[in-house]
Parts: structure tokens; sequence; C-alpha cells
């Protein structure tokens, strides 16, 4: 065994290949000042910790890690070989079992197993960082809080006056499979948390429109006052995607037959905003202004695309809400999960597919709704949480026969025959080709012109947008709104493609292949220049910047703006156009000088296209396995297109996509525990 200096040394080494972080390095070398003598593999052990919120664990499974440490930590990462590497994590443990390094972790200084002040908590097999041991306790007990609620609510609520609002909302149709809608409208209505996934085109936004107009007639009947109501999502992106969708669903709701309909209409909110915004972020701090003690005024919260709230954000979340206030998570429980630490919804939905409904709750579910619940959802030892997760079943954006709608079930269920049956059957929706590094016509029929002679028509590739950036540019004397005009036609037109990649480094990464399509971008004349603030440059924000009202994921345009110049000339000058955000089509026009933190995005991953959705989507598969490669990423990829899919694969491509839908995310977490 290393010494704790040799340890030292080598953890240090890892992170200047960039292996592990400074901050993991960091927190390593704060845990030998505080206890010099401590066991060296306890000291790897807390790195790796550190390391695995890196990668999106709550915490470390040491289980896990010592039965396949190369997958468990990603180590050597992606584009990285353990040839002439560092030694690795896993050589140092041979020979440990689980026993053995949890009696190595038992030193009170450092490690405790419970409540207490010890900068890491080891229980059972995982390891946290205290901090994330406390945030998973914060958010399982404002869950159970809730949950505990739930038989209260349900009797409250007058069973045939509840029934007849829902008949209202959703009328019988004869000989129609159960409506999973408006069984999970009356689910959520039963509960003070509730969940409602579903795959995309299931009807989330419908069902918890409905789910506010039926809540706020129940809350007017008798001249009562409308509930407090608030929405939000995540992301400013897709925040602005829910204010676009649920202002249209709200004037498409039929309530001539509910009670109160109008009155309830005018009273469901449709402007969404940030979890950040809601909270009230302080800038360089991870303290928000709301807070146990200073509380949201609101009795009922609406969070959209909640696949994407990491388990720090849910703690801070459910610790603002009143203790009575209401909470309802919408979200693709297989989707991809938060790029920061935790994946709670997929966590909390982990059975939804089963529903593991008691007795009690089909009984009370058919009464007040007259749908009938299959016997094969039904568990007389379903859990409390069990009660609160309603999953849609029938996608309205996919047609039977779609291939895009095949192909996301396939490898969402990893059901390898019916994949390649899929392919075989030559859906027009769905294309296949083999890219080259070496050789890029492949790539450059597929990022120009949607590698199937792309139009309105047809696949469309990048071709399309930058043609209208050049040829609906106003005149020099338009006026503002022209302008205006033309950037959303610009960003409509760019939202027509986007290629998807799996991972940022190596050649098949997004930093190659931005540079790589910006070649051939230009090499087609599509594009001045391949660098600097070029017309048509399409940027991604990367951090959340309040000041400018941008936020992590959206995407601008830069386009060429005039300005008269003192002799009356014009010139043309480079300003970034951004989508408002806020449920309008107004258009933002920034300096570039003052964005800080933004990307070309020619090609983006999979991660930060979630919240998106484009006509034509491709997803490009590197030529080996790799660790980010899972079932969750590649049915995120095929999902965010919504008429045309494309796989682009290099090498081994077809073996990495079978692969790749045989191996789940398994996000090290304790959230269910206990």
């Amino acid at each position: 065994m290393k010494s704790t200096a040799q340890m030292l040394e080598l953890i240090g080494r890892w992170a200047e290949r960039g292996w592990l972080r400074e901050l993991d390095r960091a927190f390593a070398i704060f845990l030998v000042e505080r206890a010099p003598d401590a066991s060296p593999l306890l000291i790897l052990a807390a790195a790796l910790a550190s390391h695995q919120l890196g990668r999106g664990h709550v915490c470390l499974d040491l289980e896990a890690t010592l039965a396949d440490s190369r997958f468990a930590l990603s180590l050597p990462p992606e584009g990285d070989s353990a040839k002439d590497a560092p030694e690795l994590p896993g050589v140092l443990l041979d020979g440990f079992d689980l026993d053995a390094w949890r009696a190595v972790l038992s030193d009170p200084r450092l490690v405790g197993e419970g409540p207490g002040d010890t900068p890491l908590v080891l229980s059972g097999r995982r390891l946290y960082l205290r901090r994330y041991w406390q945030y998973e306790r914060e958010v399982r007990a404002g869950i159970d809080q809730r949950l505990r609620q739930g038989d209260t609510l349900r009797a409250a609520l007058p069973a045939a006056q509840l029934r007849q609002a829902l008949d209202a909302l959703f009328p019988k149709k004869p000989g129609a499979p159960a409506d999973w809608q408006k069984l999970a409208c009356a689910l959520v209505a039963g509960n003070a948390f509730g969940i409602v996934t579903g795959g995309p085109g299931t009807g989330k936004t419908t069902t918890v429109v409905k789910l506010l107009a039926l809540l706020q007639s129940l809350a007017l009947g008798e001249g009562g006052r409308p509930l407090r109501i608030r929405l939000a999502a995540p992301t400013g992106k897709a925040a602005a995607r829910l204010n676009e969708s649920i202002a249209g669903a709200v004037q498409r709701l039929d309530l001539a037959r509910l009670a109160n309909g109008e009155a309830a209409r005018e009273a469901i909110p449709t402007e969404v905003t940030t979890l950040h915004r809601l909270l009230g972020s302080r800038p360089d701090s991870r303290q928000f202004r709301h807070h146990a003690g200073n509380p949201l005024a609101l009795e009922l919260l609406v969070v959209d695309e909640a696949s994407m709230v990491d388990l720090e954000m849910m703690a801070s979340l459910l610790a603002a809400l009143p203790p009575r206030a209401r909470l309802i998570l919408l979200g693709d429980k297989d989707q991809l999960a938060s790029v920061e630490a935790g994946a709670v919804l997929g966590e909390l939905c982990s059975r939804a597919r089963e529903g593991h409904y008691r007795p009690a709750t089909r009984d009370w579910l058919e009464a007040v709704t007259g749908e009938s619940i299959d016997a094969t959802l039904l568990d007389t030892s379903g859990t409390d949480l069990d009660q609160a997760v309603a999953m849609l079943r029938h996608s309205h954006r996919f047609s039977a026969d779609s291939g895009i709608g095949q192909l996301a079930e396939a490898v969402n269920a990893g059901d390898i025959p019916a994949l390649r049956q899929v392919w075989k059957a030559q859906h027009e929706d769905l294309a296949r080709i083999a890219v080259d590094a070496q050789e890029t016509r492949s790539l450059r029929d597929l990022v120009i012109d949607g590698g199937r002679g792309g139009d309105l028509f047809g696949p469309v590739g990048y071709a399309h947008y930058l043609r209208v950036v050049s040829g609906a540019r106003p005149a020099d004397n338009a006026a503002q709104s022209a302008l205006d005009g033309w950037a959303r036609q610009v960003l409509e037109a760019h939202g027509q493609f986007q290629l998807l990649c799996a991972l940022r480094r190596g050649p098949w990464g997004v930093e190659g292949l931005n540079s790589l399509i910006g070649d051939l971008l230009q090499r087609e004349g599509l594009i001045p220049t391949a660098s600097g603030w070029f017309a048509g440059r399409p940027v991604l924000v990367t951090r959340n910047d309040y000041g400018l009202g941008l936020m992590n994921g959206d995407i601008g345009i830069t386009l060429a703006l005039p300005q008269a110049a003192d002799d009356g000339s014009v010139r043309w000058v480079a300003r970034v156009a951004f989508p408002a955000g806020d449920g309008t089509d107004a258009i933002r026009w920034i300096l570039p000088s003052r964005l800080q933190a933004v990307e070309t995005v020619f090609a983006m991953t999979v991660h930060k296209s979630q919240g998106s959705e484009f006509t034509h989507a491709a997803l490009l598969l590197p030529d080996s396995l790799n660790p980010i490669l899972t079932r969750e990423l590649v049915y995120t990829g095929i999902t965010r297109a919504r008429k045309w899919f494309t796989l682009a694969s290099a090498g081994r491509g077809w073996q990495v996509l079978e692969a790749a839908t045989e191996r789940r995310v398994q996000r090290a977490s304790g959230l269910l525990d206990g």
C-alpha cells in the first residue's frame, strides 16, 4: 500500500492529466491536513467521492467501484488511454473487498455514519461528502412530509364534484382504452406531492393545464379564492418552451362544462420562470433569497423538465416551499438526468412503468374518474411514493408507424432485436450514415443539406438557416421591426436541424466537430470564415447570466446590423440575436463583447440539447464504447427529433449503438433507501 504522501502525489498526477478536478485534489489535501496519519485508501476514496460529484453521482458507490472501477469512475476519461498513464484506481484496490474498504474508512475524525461534523459520511456501501448526504436526507424528508398529506387531501375532495369536473375536462370516448391523462390528473389532485412522467408527445403539459383548471375550479367553488400557483423550469430554454406551450394550451381548453370554467381559466398562470429566478439567486453564492425562513408565497408549484433538476436544487426548492404547499413535477423519467449531481426524477419514477398502486388507490381513482386500471399495475405492498406517480403511456407526437417512435421505444426498452427490426423496416423518417474523419463527404452532406438532398420538404441541414442569414437580410435603411423579423426567421430556420454528439473531446466530440464543420461550411461559401464573430455563427450560452437575461443552454445567432457612420455611410456590425425567452416573439440583440460564456454550437452534446426539439436531429456516435454512452443518452438524442432522425456513426458505430442501448445510467444515490 502506498503512503499517504505517495497517494497525494498520485492524486496530483491524475489532476494534472485532467482525470480528476483540482477541486478533488484540494479536498484530499484538506483531509490530510486535518488527519495526517489517515489511511491512504481513505484519502483515495474521498478524492473519488469528490470526483463522482463532478460526474453527476451523489456519492461513491464502493461496491460498484470494486466490481468495475473503469465503468463506475470513468477513469481514464473519454479520449484518454490507460497506456503510459498514472496508476489506475482499480489497481490500487486489487484484493480489497467491501468489508475491508469499509473498515479502512472507519476514521471518526473524517468519516461519520450520520449527523455530525465530519467531512464524509459512510452509509452502507456509499461514501458521501457530508453536504450531499444532507441534501439527500432533506429531499426525502420534504417529499415524505407531503406524501403523508395525501389521505387528508383525498378525504377533503368532494368525490361527486371531482368526478363531474374530471368528466367535463376529459369526455369519455366509447371503446377507448384507459385515459391515463385523466387518471394522472386525479392522482396528482389527491396528493400534496405528485409526478406526471411520460415520453415526448404523451401530453404532460395538456394534463397539467387541465389539472390546474380542475384545482382552480374546485378552489373557486362557493365563493372561494383561486390558488396561488407558480410555474417553473430548470433552464431558460425550458421555461421559454413551456411559456409558449402552456399559453396556447390554456386558451384551447374547452371549459364549457366545468363549474367556474372561465374564472378558472383566468386563474391559471401562463408565465414561466426559471428555478433560479423563482428562488432568488444571489450573485457569487449558493444561497437563495427564499428558504425555510423566507418561504415562497404560493400554494402550488409546477416544475417542468424535472429530469434536469439536480439534488442540490431540489433540496433548495423543497426548503423554500411552505409546509402545506403542493409540488408537481413533470418530466420524462427516461431522459438523461441533470449534468449536476443527482438523478432525482429518474429515481422517484423508477417503478412508474409497473404502477405499484395499492387496491385502495385503485378504488379511489376508479370512483372519481370512471376509468379502469389494469390489474397488472396493482401491488398490495406499493409505497406511498408509488401512489403519487402517474405515467402517461400513449404518444400523440409519434404515430404507431413512426420510425422515430419505434426506435425510441426499442432503445428505451433495451430491446436489441426490436432495434434491428426498426432499421430493417426502412422508415422514411429514419436514416443511417457512416462518417470518416479522413473522408468527410458524408459528414459534409449531413450537416449542409441533411444527408438526403435536404430542403423544406425533406431532412434539412445548416445550409437552410445560413441561406436565410444571407438571403433574407433587410435593406441598409430597414426599420428595427424588419431586423427583428429577420432574426426570428433565422432562429426558426436554425431550429430545423441540429447535430448532437455524446462526447466533448476527441475527433467525434463537440470540440473537434465544431472546428471541422466550420471549415466545411466555409469551403462551401456558406460562412465567410470559421473563426471570430462571423455572420451566421451559432453560439450556446454555457453559464447563466442574469444581467443579460440569458440562461445556460440558450442559443443565439450572430448577425450583422446596420449602423450609420459619421459620414452618412452605413456599416454592418456584429450583434447576437437571442429569443426573448418570455413566451413572446421579441428579440434581444447582444454585443458579442458582453458574452463571456458562450461557445460555437454547430455540434452540441446530447446533455445540452435537453429541453429542445429540432425538425431534424442527427446523433453522431463515436467509434468505440465509452462510459458516457448509455441507453438514456441515445434515447434523449433520438427524441430531440420531431420529423426526421439520422444516426451517424464512426467506425464500429452500429455495435456501439447496441452496446450503449444495453447500458443504463447508474447514478450512485441512496434517495430511495429506508
